[in-house]
């Protein structure tokens, strides 16, 4: 049943990101990441949901996640295509595979937060 309190659909605020993300932060050991929530134009009433992560230190990889879709509790993350190869030493190779499962990691926590904020809704069931 909807709740009259609920906006329908429910929105996931920039506001509420950003709370879920330092929830996260506290919970992760998140090394060398920088995580952000951009802010992003359009409509007030539309979802919010571009998170960037990326190392700290000199590193042109970035990845960034979503939801699905407008209304999509699922989420996904992109790994922006490059032009160039990127020769790396086995230590810089084992950085990267850290940084991805932590990109995935958050993922999976913040469609975890989404599907929990819509049945809070009451517009899925549990």
């Amino acid at each position: 049943m909807v709740t009259e309190e609920a906006a329908f659909p429910p929105r996931r605020t920039r506001e509420t990101l950003i709370e879920w993300v330092g929830d996260f932060q506290t919970q992760t050991d998140v090394g060398d990441a920088e995580i952000i929530v951009a802010q992003q134009e359009g409509e007030a009433t539309r979802d919010t949901g571009l998170v960037v992560v990326r190392p700290r230190s000199n590193s042109a990889m970035a990845v960034y996640m979503q939801p699905r879709g407008f209304d999509e509790p699922l989420w996904e993350v992109t790994l922006p295509a490059r032009e160039d190869e990127v020769p790396m030493s086995a230590l810089q190779l084992s950085s990267l595979g850290t940084f991805v499962s932590l990109a995935a990691t958050l993922c999976t926590y913040l469609q975890w937060r989404s599907l929990e904020w819509d049945r809070a809704s009451g517009r899925h069931e549990a």
